[in-house]
């Protein structure tokens, strides 16, 4: 929201003491999306399956919209070969594409993964993957499976094997409230702290390459834009002025680093190159320009501005220039970034009925509300542009959700404790 622009931080104070975590609750389907059977996986080894593939594979498809997992009641048979196949029984349940597969011990945390993907009516085998991995990895297979089949019957691919970043407010009994900076795989497993703080934490920002995340931490009283490294932990920083530092948004070549700053006395976009940390003044306007974006192909920032009187998106050059309007629909629109293909912008958007997560399309310069809430923000597109992550507001906690970019499904990252605010979808690397 435009408060949190001003750096007018809400401290957000919740009941329970304990770590946030993480499950997704899928809450609207407008339309069914392709049926297909996943199969449970053949586990060969000693004691209890140490991943359960099916699972982690199924969710995943069934949060983005496009497909329908047929319960696994209703399987007429459990195949784990083709010569055990028998397609009239997936016909039956109406299944266009069929899961098989098998997991096996090799050795001390060590296993093999076999995946089929299966054509109903074709009665043939479209991919086939063999894996071998630790226990830690088992989770990112699932995902890894999940992509192929997304891309395999969409044309588009997945992105579950990817993270996301967000901020968690907890309240504890001798601390008080803490500040989180967190990271977990795209469905809230793997959560991992990169930070600890009692004082607030904003705008997380991955880098292109997925190794680094920028930052605004008010440790020591003040604002300033950190970097840090995910694998290390170590953090450098890289922006604290006089004033205001906020918004870091990562050029796409991962060697500039846009951002505000109010160090010549007004909220303005710069451009500060990573190494040796030069800086260019990009906007300059007596009124509050903020949240810069990167377009794809690093020539565009967009940003937003309240020089007509209320927050609208803007796009300048990124070398500096006069910025143009490009909002001009509702009497709020900011937050504004771009889709991978540039094509669109994701953005928070008020037409009368609450701060809701909309889409500008740069062809028909329409915007399309995504979603039906009153408190939504900091919307985050995924890699390949087919859902948006972002903040919103469930029973009085901040949770995630995500929507897909045409607005036909959307489900809820929920939390069993803290509230989760911030959210930024990370690039394809890892």
């Amino acid at each position: 929201m435009w408060s949190r622009v001003l750096i007018t931080v809400i401290l957000l104070a919740v009941a329970s003491p304990a770590r946030a975590v993480l499950t997704i609750e899928i809450n609207k389907g407008i339309e069914a999306g392709i049926p297909i059977a996943v199969v449970p996986f053949q586990w060969s080894g000693e004691g209890v399956q140490p991943a359960n593939l099916r699972e982690v594979i199924s969710l995943d498809l069934n949060r983005s919209g496009r497909f329908e997992s047929l319960p696994k009641r209703d399987f007429l048979s459990r195949p784990h070969s083709l010569t055990e196949i028998r397609f009239k029984d997936w016909r039956l349940l109406k299944a266009e594409a069929l899961v098989i597969g098998k997991l096996r011990s090799i050795g001390p945390d060590q296993f093999e993964v076999r995946f089929r993907l299966i054509d109903v009516f074709k009665q043939k085998q479209m991919v086939g993957y063999v894996w071998k991995v630790s226990r830690s990895e088992l989770r990112s297979i699932g995902h890894k499976i999940a992509d192929i089949i997304h891309k395999e019957l969409t044309g588009l691919r997945g992105a579950f094997d990817t993270r996301i970043a967000y901020i968690t407010v907890v309240k504890t009994p001798s601390q008080g409230l803490r500040y989180l900076l967190q990271i977990a795989d795209s469905d809230g497993f793997n959560e991992k702290t990169m930070l600890d703080s009692k004082e607030p934490i904003l705008s997380p920002s991955w880098s292109p390459d997925g190794r680094i995340l920028a930052y605004v931490s008010f440790e020591g009283g003040r604002s300033t834009v950190w970097l840090q490294n995910i694998k290390s932990g170590k953090r450098a920083e890289i922006a604290s002025f006089e004033g205001i530092n906020s918004a870091p948004a990562w050029s796409p070549n991962g060697k500039q680093l846009a951002m505000t700053l109010s160090r010549d006395g007004n909220p303005e976009v710069y451009v500060m190159t990573i190494l040796g940390k030069k800086l260019q003044r990009i906007t300059r306007h007596t009124a509050i320009d903020t949240e810069p974006a990167w377009s794809p192909d690093g020539r565009y920032l967009v940003f937003t501005s309240d020089r007509g009187g209320k927050p609208q998106i803007y796009r300048v050059l990124a070398s500096g220039g006069r910025p143009e309007r490009i909002t001009f629909q509702g009497k709020y629109n900011a937050g504004a970034s771009y889709s991978p293909d540039g094509s669109q912008l994701v953005l928070v958007t008020n037409q009368g009925k609450g701060y809701r997560i909309a889409i500008y399309d740069f062809a028909s310069r329409s915007i399309m509300e995504l979603t039906r809430s009153q408190l939504d923000e900091s919307p985050s597109f995924a890699p390949n542009g087919g859902m948006v992550l972002y903040a919103t507001d469930s029973q009085n906690r901040g949770v995630l959700s995500a929507v897909s970019a045409d607005g036909r499904v959307s489900n809820l990252l929920k939390f069993r404790e803290g509230d989760v605010r911030e959210p930024d979808w990370a690039p394809y690397n890892r």
